[in-house]
């Protein structure tokens, strides 16, 4: 299986760098932000770096929907896999373009209100995770998949 991991440098990349033991047995790509913490944790990896910031920044959207759109057509994923943060939007708009599955994870310490990215991924989403029993109250089609650390 080819995965591609979509998400801000910091805790989201953190969150996903904690499924380690699932994503390490298959073909994968990373997106995330040019920071000194993801080129740390993902020295040896394939990496494309997106722009940012990205938070209520429309060029940048832009520019990261041209990151996705080039992603997609090279790496040709199974599934985009993302914790956030609005990096993740345009791929998971995207990638019913390119016939590619999506699981989404909410972030582990949003109890008790939704994520904007949350909000705009969840339509788009094929899985739709959360940590806390109180996040699925929020996201009614969620799936409760308990804390990734």
């Amino acid at each position: 299986m080819k995965i591609l991991l979509v998400c801000s440098s910091g805790g989201h990349l953190s969150q996903l760098m904690c499924l380690e033991d699932w994503w390490a047995g298959h073909e994968r790509a990373w997106v995330t932000f040019d920071t000194v913490d993801a080129v740390s944790k993902l020295a040896g990896e394939r990496v494309t770096y997106a722009h940012h910031p990205t938070t209520r920044n429309v060029p940048n959207l832009l520019r990261n929907t041209v990151v996705a759109w080039r992603t997609m057509r090279e790496f040709r994923p199974d599934v985009v896999v993302s914790t956030g943060a609005a990096v993740a939007v345009p791929f998971f708009w995207m990638r019913r373009l390119f016939g590619v599955r999506s699981v989404f994870l909410e972030v582990f310490d949003r109890i008790d209100s939704r994520t904007l990215t949350g909000r705009l991924c969840l339509p788009f989403s094929d899985l739709f995770l959360v940590q806390w029993p109180e996040q699925q109250k929020l996201y009614r089609s969620s799936v409760l998949l308990g804390g990734v650390w």
